[in-house]
């Protein structure tokens, strides 16, 4: 993609809400791993949105988890709730993706939904604030 770094923003937060629609999509259908799966996701493009914003340009999953951290989590910028959720959604992707006989049901995916929207919605907010 090529544009300006407000595209590729832009761009990212688009990202994060299509694929939080996604994720609601296959939990509608019961399809808990993947509904897992697009939840991390929609929470990690929003969070690549704020660091681009920020100048920080994570090149690793684990990048983003630990400048999220480090810049908008232990400054209180974000609520610390935040960063345990990313950690926790980080952590349930890595098993959903390569742990053997993991399975995830309704009781482990459905209370994601709502913080993970809340982030978003909150990472849009902060984008918008410093670009007035």
């Amino acid at each position: 993609m090529t544009g300006d770094k407000s595209d590729i923003i832009k761009y990212r937060l688009d990202k994060a809400k299509d694929t939080y629609e996604s994720a609601v999509i296959l939990a509608d259908n019961k399809k808990w791993h993947s509904a897992i799966n697009r939840l991390y996701y929609s929470a990690y493009y929003a969070i690549i949105a704020l660091l681009l914003q920020n100048d920080i340009n994570p090149t690793t999953h684990n990048g983003v988890k630990s400048n999220f951290s480090e810049n908008f989590i232990i400054t209180n910028i974000f609520p610390k709730r935040f960063g345990k959720l990313y950690s926790q959604l980080f952590t349930w992707r890595q098993k959903g993706d390569y742990d053997d006989l993991f399975d995830f049901d309704a009781n482990k995916v459905l209370p994601y939904f709502e913080p993970v929207k809340e982030l978003i919605d909150l990472i849009e907010s902060e984008i918008n604030k410093k670009s007035e």
